[in-house]
């Protein structure tokens, strides 16, 4: 049985490649990255698929003002399986801007195929999965297979920024079990040979300096916000790395990591002391490390550059999420999605962590073990992003062969 399947699934290469290229050249970009959202890739997917051979394909659009449609898709497809067990494989429509066109070779959205590669934006995250999970229902169909499990293939919006329009959409409305085996196929380390299990915490942090502008001649009436943000941000800095510094193997690096990133621009001339300045500082912690540990070093700095500068700085958490329980290393979907792994690709993946976050995070803070895993080469979000077209089969096998073996 799981060699028919998987010689159908061979046969399919070459639509698989041509759909994902064809969705390629359908935008998704949410509207909180300045996009019209997912509403046409949604539409294509929904007619791409009527033939495919599921039960049912349901959709559960969430209202959004933002788009021009009003709305933001959310699919589900489901291929009843002999029991009542449904193995949820969740991937996303929506993508990241192109960003600088000057640094891509070719246009984002007119993709090309080379050297066994897609490229074009969102080839890779996640539209390489999208694919694969859909065509695993079609190989079943062609092969005049009923799976064991039942196969949910949920494609939902939003993924990029937030998730409130898509899987949030999808658990408020009830449309999952709690015993639901539940995969999310947007994270792949060493090309697949691990499973996602854990999240660290995130924790964003806004930092507004207030000073007093003043011109650069005459330091001595002005209160210089720059050189409070330079005092505040490298002692919060060593404060962090000093105080904590526990490891956990588990996840690479092992430790957690404080990293100054955006700066907002200040003053628009050379000779103008800046009165404001606004530095963001991007956390993402191990979960041993309770947050409000992190934000107390956070805070009590403040008073001391304050009283050394006269100023005045403010401290604001964009993002403040603790890392939810991991998923047990010997929980069902973990064991099943290994074994899988190994019958399609011949080795068995080991499991670790990641500093990023993936909708795996919504379902464990439920109670609901999921496990991430795909495989990649690793270039979401870059120029030039690519899909494999080898790894799209071999991931559409395992899905299969997820819901065929006992």
């Amino acid at each position: 049985m799981q060699n028919n399947v998987l010689d159908t699934i061979e046969s399919l290469r070459e639509e698989m490649k041509n759909s994902l290229m064809k969705m390629i050249t359908i935008p998704a970009i949410g509207p909180g990255n300045d996009g019209d959202g997912e509403t046409k890739r949604a539409d294509f997917l929904m007619e791409l698929i009527e033939d495919f051979g599921f039960d049912s394909i349901e959709r559960y659009d969430a209202e959004d003002e933002r788009t021009s449609s009003g709305i933001r898709p959310n699919i589900i497809a489901t291929k009843k399986g002999k029991t009542d067990r449904n193995v949820l494989v969740i991937a996303h429509m929506d993508i990241v801007p192109e960003g600088d066109l000057d640094l891509w070779d070719t246009d984002p959205y007119e993709p090309v195929f080379k050297d066994g590669k897609i490229y074009g934006r969102g080839a890779e995250d996640n539209g390489q999965e999208v694919i694969a999970a859909l065509y695993a229902a079609k190989a079943l169909t062609l092969s005049g297979i009923t799976p064991l499990y039942t196969l949910k293939v949920i494609l939902v919006s939003d993924e990029e920024t937030g998730s409130k329009y898509g899987v949030k959409h999808i658990l408020d409305k009830g449309l999952v079990s709690p015993d639901d085996i539940v995969v999310v196929p947007d994270h792949s380390q060493e090309r697949g040979r691990k499973i996602e299990i854990a999240e660290k915490s995130g924790l964003w942090v806004k930092i507004v300096a207030h000073g007093k502008q003043g011109h650069g001649a005459a330091p001595g009436s002005a209160i210089n916000a720059n050189r409070m943000m330079a005092k505040y941000q490298n002692r919060v800095d060593e404060l962090l790395h000093e105080m904590f510094d526990l490891e956990n193997g588990l996840f690479s690096p092992p430790v957690s990591t404080f990293e100054p990133t955006k700066r907002e621009k200040n003053v628009p001339n050379v000779n103008t002391i800046p009165g404001k300045e606004v530095q963001y500082f991007d956390c993402r912690v191990i979960p041993e490390i309770p947050l409000d540990e992190v934000k107390s070093v956070f805070e009590d700095t403040v008073e001391t550059v304050t009283r050394e500068t006269g100023g005045e700085i403010e401290i604001i958490y964009e993002t403040d999420k603790e890392a939810p329980p991991g998923t047990p290393e010997d929980a069902e979907v973990v064991l099943r999605l290994r074994s899988a792994i190994h019958k399609v690709m011949g080795f068995q993946p080991g499991v670790c962590g990641i500093g990023g976050g993936t909708v795996a995070a919504l379902f464990r803070r439920i109670g609901m073990p999921a496990a991430v895993w795909a495989t990649s080469d690793c270039v979401p979000h870059q120029p030039n992003e690519y899909a494999v077209l080898d790894y799209m089969v071999n991931d559409c096998k395992v899905f299969a062969t997820m819901v065929t073996e006992d």
